[in-house]
């Protein structure tokens, strides 16, 4: 459905977190996705699910925050990127969208990292 198109190209210049410093990105969509995210709006949060395409699977134990002196502990228990089924997901805002591309704000994920699904975040005041 598309990728993210960041300055992040490597993990290690990659925060731990969106809200730990990330820049902003853009979730480029492919055109035929444009029916899908034409009631997206500025200003709104969503989740964006991404696979995390450079993650190792084989992984079933980590440092919390990859900090060795911290105990290991199952990566079900962590948000470590390396898993079995590395599936990232990412509470973004909306800075901008021109057409099938939505600038967002606090999005940790490596460029070209491709994008499995958007959702809304739900609150008490929504409903969809």
């Amino acid at each position: 459905m598309g990728w993210v198109e960041s300055p992040l190209v490597d993990r290690e210049s990659a925060p731990k977190q969106g809200s730990e410093g990330s820049p902003e990105a853009w979730l480029v969509m492919d055109p035929s996705m444009s029916e899908a995210i034409r009631d997206l709006q500025v200003g709104r949060e969503i989740i964006v699910l991404t696979w995390l395409d450079r993650a190792r699977r084989d992984v079933l134990v980590a440092h919390p925050r990859g900090d060795p002196a911290v105990p290991e502990r199952g990566v079900f228990s962590t948000r470590s990127p390396d898993r079995p089924n590395p599936i990232g997901v990412h509470r973004v805002q909306i800075v901008a969208i021109d057409g099938t591309r939505i600038l967002v704000r606090n999005m940790e994920a490596l460029d070209a990292t491709p994008i499995v699904d958007i959702k809304p975040v739900l609150d008490q005041t929504l409903e969809a």
